[in-house]
């Protein structure tokens, strides 16, 4: 039985009730678990009960204003931010920014257009951190120019290649079936066999060993696919 992947966890610092349960209502509609907060002094607590992927912070808090609440929560943890704020005066919003928040939102304001900013928010959260594993492995990976370089080194990847290597790197020592890889390699979905993966591994792993000689970077799993360690 297959476990369902855990909704992301978005914690809500807004003072105003039926703004905050508005929030709430349609970030949960979304797909995002949530809780809400209203006083800025609440939130180093909740931080350590449960670590959020991330904060919509209001500035105008009681208890602890929304630029101190900020700086308190990256001292312990690089979670996104998307500040929230009445105030539309170029100081604050520079302010806020400078402090390195993710996004910045003005009211009065669509819920829906604080959705979107949510799901931008994180989209770019993880691209980033996908990127910081690669480039930890070694392996880095340019989805505009379709560029990966090994250890520094050009592997001149045709498109079928590239789009395999970073199906394959998207989870390392995660065993890839064939017919998965397959969905992951054709932008048109065409049919094709099975087996036509297999060539593409044999031609990815050539290109990898000119980097590293001697080192089987992907493994194939009989019987089953393909998996990558680097």
């Amino acid at each position: 039985m297959s476990t369902a992947e855990p909704r992301p966890f978005i914690l809500v610092v807004e003072d105003e009730p039926k703004l905050a349960k508005l929030l709430e209502d349609y970030l949960n509609a979304a797909g995002f678990e949530t809780r809400c907060l209203a006083d800025g002094r609440d939130v180093a607590a909740a931080l350590e009960r449960q670590r959020p992927d991330l904060v919509l912070l209001d500035l105008m808090l009681p208890g602890r204003h929304g630029l101190e609440v900020f700086k308190d929560i990256r001292a312990v943890a690089n979670i996104p931010i998307v500040m929230v704020t009445a105030l539309v005066e170029e100081v604050d919003r520079l302010v806020g920014l400078e402090l390195g928040a993710d996004d910045y939102i003005c009211k009065p304001y669509s819920p829906r257009e604080v959705v979107a900013r949510v799901k931008a928010v994180l989209r770019r959260a993880a691209n980033a951190a996908e990127a910081a594993r690669e480039k930890a492995h070694g392996l880095a990976l340019d989805e505009a120019r379709y560029e990966a370089l090994l250890d520094g080194k050009a592997l001149e990847l045709t498109p079928v290649e590239f789009r395999l290597l970073k199906t394959l790197a998207s989870r390392p020592g995660r065993i890839f079936p064939r017919g998965e890889l397959l969905d992951s390699l054709y932008a048109d979905h065409r049919v094709v066999a099975d087996r036509t993966v297999d060539s593409h591994v044999k031609n990815l792993r050539r290109k990898l060993q000119r980097v590293r000689p001697g080192e089987d970077i992907v493994h194939s799993v009989y019987g089953v696919g393909y998996k990558i360690e680097l």
